[in-house]
């Protein structure tokens, strides 16, 4: 897609760097996070870089709904009763990648949360 340069996220969808992939389509790519906080832990990024959330626009609904239909999807694969999605968004919201990612996570139960 358009790899930009430097972009971990990016050289995984190159291939350029491995990852213990799940899932792949023509828009998204998903793979085992390498730091789990939780049995099952899955990013699921858009072969596209977008580097942030903000940087999605009204051309992209298709495949901002591709990206959360792709985790309810493995969800229901792995047999998840219940799980979060997360995407964190900019330093403040705890991104520490910048190509715009979902955070699939469950095989237990999810403490906290909003409500």
């Amino acid at each position: 897609m358009n790899e930009t340069p430097g972009c971990l996220f990016c050289k995984i969808v190159a291939g350029e760097v491995p990852a213990s992939k799940v899932y792949e389509d023509e828009d998204v790519l998903v793979f085992e996070d390498i730091r789990p906080q939780a049995p099952v832990h899955l990013l699921v990024i858009p072969k596209m870089h977008l580097a942030t959330l903000n940087d999605f626009e009204p051309a992209h609904r298709a495949l901002a709904g591709s990206l959360l239909l792709t985790a309810r999807r493995l969800a229901a694969e792995h047999s998840l009763p219940g799980y979060r999605v997360v995407m964190n968004v900019n330093k403040d919201g705890g991104q520490v990648i910048y190509h715009a990612h979902l955070h699939l996570l469950g095989g237990r139960p999810m403490k906290g949360g909003l409500g």
